[in-house]
């Protein structure tokens, strides 16, 4: 792991320096190393070596230590004074490095480091504001000074645990060549691309590991050495078990945050103890769980024998990391598919950094368009895509008779009545609806579909989840409306649509290959296609903003409607008004002079949250509390049911019950048997081979790169990697239920009776077996569903996250908006979330500017087709795919024929297929 963290004064970082990175009283006992300085400013200056505090602290002053001179023209006093970036070695190599008596892995990771450390360097900027210039040149100079650990700050009352690190403290300087002079360095790309060059360090590290003997597993995150059991790994994590467990009390999960714990925290260093001494208590510790010199298996932990797996191609693991990362967005920063090209190699010597990274760059697939100091990248893939979907839709226009030729007399007023005469008195096979939240847009479904069905046409409904079709649709009283996904898979059900119309709600939420098919769909069935939905909400998890794409890209006209039903007080309109206009700033004032901005109490965090969210419920009104993240919502529930039960609305007792956490791997991901865990479930979404549809296998082992699974009888097969977009992978789980509880259905399925149960579903649990079965009931409904233990696919229904909540409405929205939720908020989550009630907003965050800060930010996905707008003149022949001054306009038959594919499409062009 790699964390870069900022000193923001000369006085903080003298301390740092004399607390946690030079301790004279360490080097004695050989805990820790002196410091050395590196980079190409140390030997311009002339001072690369050992480190002394007076050079140290003549660098935070910005001061030349042989000079005496400032290094900089400029000198503030809040100015950062530099960086550190700490390199972490995977738990098992601290260990093994403990234990041996040589520094071959010591060698191997400062080696690593230095190499890294240049990339870092390489990279360096300054900023250019002279002459009325204003922007960052590259100079490729740093200077930094390495501070190696090999312990972990204590436990108290322990001795501390095996922790191979080092800190690269980075000054703020750097040599400017064009001007001659010391500045200021630009850290920001840097500080971004902390992941890559965490990708780079870890493929580097595991190269020189496997070179020395060792063989390496891959984690989540990184990798560990083969051989060393998790028991021990988990025996010597103490330091970082306690912060775990100190910030989960707190609800910390913030990496700043996290970091800044660890510093709060810390017990002081173990004086007068030797590194032989503290060798001969952690094998103390080891034999003590009955480890001697072999790991698991009995085999040697070194120079083990193994039978060679093949290694990758750099076409191969680039083929991946396109795969992976062009699954659920069109456009990507190019070091961030870098990043998952190098994590494919780890562990491969022959396979090196530099031919992944050559490979890359020549590959023809890509499109690369330069912004600023990135390099965003899409693929030719992904362009005629988009360029397939948008021909056929503007294949469309006028080439259909309106439905009536003059507009009837509609029952409605306003922007509503204008919509439902676009889609009446329209020529073009698709058009829009562009409908803000709470803008009735229900109510002129209901009536356009009516006046549709008097010209004799069929409408069928659909929407692209199931809770919005057969949750939402359904009880607005659109019986028989459907999934996308159903549609897509019945032959009965698109029979139905000749000459008639199809109508999607939510289409925000269509991504660019379902938008394909069901507008091939369509124009094969000569129906018509009414998309209605809103461009400010959320868009697909799969890539594609296909709504906005064909409305604001292809010209595809649009009806809007933005008066504002819902919400029903004038100041609560105004501010959702504001928002839905991008006018956040004006929403924030209004929200907060209603008194919706609440201060988190850092104390008792989400109390005040729960306690509100129950004076809603005694009230007898409906409430939805939101918040960005899963982790954070876990914590609000913990709140919620605390309080519940508090006030008796749910019992004190409670039942352990099984529970299924998707593990959310993209198909690209499931490809890659280094992904698969012992005991990891997998459930099938079709038939293959002789594994049914719906059927559960337990992950068994991973053996030379076949994933083998096993069954409740004990039968045993191979996973079929290949099919990776028919299955998905679950981690076993317990969640802790009481009578009164609301839950949540996570995945479609059916309870013991049969009865449907779908993905989005609130419901209250009326019994718990005590093997675990559930009542459940639904208070909208009055259905009850009895529901095996081994279901599953459940969770607390307390707190969802703003995709989870879209398309709902309610009384009252409780919105808990830490900073921790930051990286996860945009101005299309607060908008979807402050706008789903009628009465009342609740917004509860401990930090209000950054939260305008962030809620400013827009979360709409860059289109390929917007990306190459922005090349260059010369690329002529991708620079006629799209025109800045009108729609694009691409031959049909020519944008629609197939391309080179990196991975198996989830959904094929469309062709009738036999129903489910």
């Amino acid at each position: 792991m790699i964390r870069m963290i900022q000193s923001s004064s000369a006085g903080q970082a003298r301390e740092y320096f004399n607390s946690s990175l030079r301790r004279s009283d360490y080097y004695l006992n050989g805990q820790e190393q002196s410091g050395q300085l590196c980079g190409r400013i140390a030997a311009r200056i002339g001072i690369a070596g050992s480190i002394t505090k007076n050079t140290f602290n003549a660098l935070c002053e910005h001061i030349n230590p042989i000079t005496g001179k400032a290094l900089t023209p400029r000198k503030k006093d809040n100015r950062t004074v530099g960086y550190d970036i700490n390199f972490h070695c995977p738990k098992s190599v601290s260990i093994l490095h403990a234990l041996t008596d040589d520094n071959h892995i010591l060698n191997a990771f400062q080696a690593s480091v230095q190499e890294t450390m240049l990339d870092i360097e390489a990279d360096a900027q300054t900023r250019v504001r002279k002459n009325g210039q204003d922007e960052d040149r590259p100079t490729g100079e740093l200077i930094w000074a390495d501070f190696i650990h090999q312990t972990a700050r204590p436990v108290e009352g322990l001795v501390p645990d095996p922790h191979l690190h080092c800190h690269s403290f980075v000054f703020n300087v750097t040599w400017d060549t064009v001007e001659q002079q010391f500045k200021a360095g630009q850290f920001r790309s840097i500080k971004q691309d902390m992941p890559y060059y965490q990708a780079r360090f870890h493929k580097r590290l595991a190269d020189k590991l496997v070179e020395l003997g060792y063989r390496i597993r891959r984690t989540d995150k990184a990798f560990e050495i083969a051989g060393v059991p998790e028991h021990i790994i988990e025996l010597f994590s103490k330091r970082t078990n306690e912060i775990g467990q100190i910030a989960k009390e707190l609800g910390i999960t913030e990496q700043a945050k996290l970091d800044q714990l660890g510093a709060r925290t810390r017990a002081k260093k173990q004086k007068g103890l030797t590194m032989s001494q503290l060798k001969a208590e952690w094998r103390k510790q080891i034999f003590a769980l009955g480890i001697r010199d072999q790991g698991e298996g009995n085999q040697p932990i070194r120079f083990a024998p193994v039978k060679p797996t093949p290694t990758p191609s750099p076409k191969q693991c680039v083929d991946h990391a396109l795969a992976m990362r062009f699954e659920r967005v069109s456009v990507m920063q190019d070091r961030r598919i870098l990043e998952v090209a190098y994590r494919q190699g780890l562990g491969h010597l022959t396979l090196t950094v530099d031919q992944i990274t050559d490979r890359f760059a020549s590959d023809k697939r890509i499109i690369r368009v330069k912004d600023g100091a990135q390099m965003l990248c899409t693929t030719k893939e992904v362009l005629a895509e988009e360029k397939c979907m948008v021909a056929l839709a503007q294949q469309g226009k006028g080439n259909i008779p309106p439905l009536y030729r003059m507009a009837p007399s509609i029952e409605l007023t306003g922007k509503q009545a204008e919509a439902v005469q676009h889609v009446l008195t329209t020529a073009n096979r698709v058009s829009i609806i562009r409908g803000k939240a709470g803008t009735g847009k229900t109510t002129l479904m209901k009536e356009a579909i009516r006046l549709i069905e008097q010209t004799g046409c069929k409408v069928t409904v659909v929407a692209p989840t199931a809770q919005a079709a057969r949750g939402v649709l359904r009880e607005e009283g659109f019986s028989e409306a459907e999934t996308v996904a159903k549609l897509l898979s019945s032959t009965e059900l698109q029979a139905g649509l000749t000459h008639g119309v199809l109508w999607v709600d939510e289409a925000g939420l269509l991504n660019t290959k379902d938008m394909t098919t069901l507008l091939q769909l369509v124009t094969h069935k000569n129906a018509r296609l009414i998309l209605s939905g809103d461009t400010r909400q959320h868009a697909s998890v799969v890539r594609g903003d296909a709504l906005r794409i064909l409305n604001t890209v292809a010209g595809i006209q649009s009806s809007e409607v933005s008066r504002i039903y819902r919400q029903r007080k004038l100041d609560y309109r105004q501010a959702v008004q504001a928002l839905s206009d991008n006018k956040v700033g004006e929403a924030f004032m209004v929200l907060d002079n209603m008194g919706a901005i609440k201060a988190l109490d850092p104390v008792n965090g989400f109390a005040a949250l729960a306690n509100d969210y129950l004076t809603a419920l005694k009230k007898g009104k409906t409430a939805l509390v939101i918040s960005p993240m899963h982790h954070q919502g876990e914590r609000v529930t913990t709140a919620i049911r605390t309080t519940l039960r508090e006030a008796g609305r749910i019992a004190s007792g409670e039942t352990a019950v099984p529970q299924l956490v998707n593990t959310n791997l993209t198909v690209a991901e499931k490809s890659d048997p280094r992904n698969y865990r012992t005991g990891q479930l997998i459930q099938f979404n079709q038939k293959l081979g002789g594994i049914e549809r719906g059927s559960r296998w337990s992950v068994h082992s991973v053996t030379d790169g076949t994933v083998y699974i096993q069954d409740a009888s004990g039968q045993k097969t191979a996973l079929p990697l290949d099919r990776m977009d028919q299955f998905d992978v679950y981690r076993p789980n317990e969640i802790a239920l009481s009578i009164g509880d609301r839950i949540r259905i996570t995945r479609n399925g059916y309870d013991a009776n049969k009865k449907r149960l779908t993905n989005g579903q609130m419901l209250d649990v009326v019994a718990v077996d005590r093997n675990g079965a559930l009542r459940l009931h639904n208070k909208a409904s009055k259905a009850t569903y009895s529901v095996p233990a081994n279901f599953g696919h459940i969770a607390h229904g307390y707190c969802l996250t703003s995709h989870a909540a879209q398309g709902k409405t309610v009384d009252e929205v409780f919105i808990a908006q830490p900073a921790s939720t930051f990286v996860a908020t945009n101005l299309n989550q607060f908008y979807v979330s402050v706008s789903r009630a009628r009465d009342g907003v609740h917004i509860y965050t401990d930090d209000k500017a950054s939260l305008l800060a962030h809620a400013s930010e827009l979360g709409d996905r860059l289109s390929a087709l917007e990306l190459v707008k922005r090349k260059k003149p010369s690329r002529k022949a991708v620079e006629q795919v799209i025109r800045t001054s009108k729609p694009v306009a691409v031959n049909v038959k020519r944008a629609c024929e197939p391309v080179q594919t990196t991975i198996k499409p989830k959904t094929k062009p469309y062709a009738p297929r036999p129903a489910l």
